[in-house]
């Protein structure tokens, strides 16, 4: 028994000295290869958009000149093709370039690996919009969450429930609670989510929105319109009071969007300095309006009488 166990001890180290660190290195490169686009397929709900700027063309000139120089990351499907992991922006702008292949290291990942590192890598990224970051925080939560990590992001901080969100701060630089605000952008209406990408809403007013049915977030979104405001956080927060005691009615939303807000500069009726300065400064505030529509009823009138001598 004990020459058995000597034996296999000695193949075992026998095995670990063929394993060298050249022939690691080859194994790593074999797994490196050129796969035809049409064969690489996008990753199911990618979060990160890939944008057609400036940065793209320089992607596209370099490849053109160089190839692409990092690989991109993909895994083998069960029916044979590929999925892009990481690299949408390196497959994009192979195609602009005209190639018909992507370079790519194939790894060995389960659906929710595969996430993880989706969401890793794409994190490196110098400009991430907040909508971008609120699906892929989202996305790895819910791969942790199947891999059996606790996961509570989506209630209020509690010391004994941090695993989750904290391993998810360490590889993105966000604090754990600011991982948990950006997940509950998830549940903002497009129309809103969109605005905070374009910083027309703050983020604090968008989390405390989020919070709003999609119906409320509807109404919401109409007075902003009519008023031409966006919520403040105060704002926002009062929203939400209403709402959790069951109050939040379209004429409470619009209500509190009327409401004066600090330091706010009363707004013109009219923008346009061709409309303001035809307007006579003996015309009360906010009656400006309504000078302006008889001003063109009395023009209509005045053209239909033209019309109607010429005749």
């Amino acid at each position: 028994m004990a020459r058995s166990r000597e034996t296999k001890i000695e193949l075992t180290a026998y095995d670990d000295l063929f394993q060298t660190d050249e022939s690691r290195a080859e194994a790593k490169l074999s797994k490196i290869r050129d796969i035809p686009l049409s064969q690489i397929d996008e990753f199911p709900d990618h979060p990160f958009k890939v944008l057609m700027d400036e940065d793209m063309q320089q992607l596209v000139e370099s490849i053109k000149r160089n190839g692409v120089m990092t690989p991109a990351t993909v895994r083998l499907k069960e029916d044979g093709r590929y999925e892009l992991v990481s690299g949408h922006r390196r497959k994009k702008a192979c195609e602009l370039a005209g190639l018909e292949t992507l370079k790519c290291e194939v790894k060995e990942l389960t659906r929710d690996e595969a996430i993880i590192v989706m969401v890793e890598s794409n994190l490196q990224r110098s400009t991430i919009l907040p909508s971008e970051k609120a699906f892929a925080y989202k996305m790895r939560l819910e791969a942790m969450k199947r891999q059996g990590e606790r996961t509570d992001l989506t209630s209020a901080p509690m010391v004994q429930k941090l695993t989750s969100r904290e391993k998810i701060a360490e590889k993105s630089g966000d604090s754990h609670e600011q991982v948990r605000r950006f997940i509950r952008l998830t549940e903002l209406v497009p129309e809103i989510l969109q605005m905070v990408d374009e910083r027309q809403i703050a983020f604090r007013p968008a989390v405390e929105i989020s919070y709003l049915n999609e119906e409320q977030q509807y109404t919401l979104l109409e007075a902003m319109s009519y008023n031409d405001a966006t919520p403040s956080l105060a704002q926002a927060i009062k929203m939400k009071k209403f709402m959790q005691e069951g109050k939040l009615t379209g004429e409470v939303i619009q209500s509190i969007m009327e409401e004066e807000k600090p330091n706010q500069r009363e707004k013109p009726a009219f923008r346009d300095e061709r409309i303001t300065k035809l307007i006579p400064k003996s015309v009360p505030k906010g009656q400006e309006a309504d000078f302006v529509v008889k001003a063109l009823e009395f023009y209509n009138r005045h053209l239909q009488r033209n019309k109607a001598q010429e005749r």
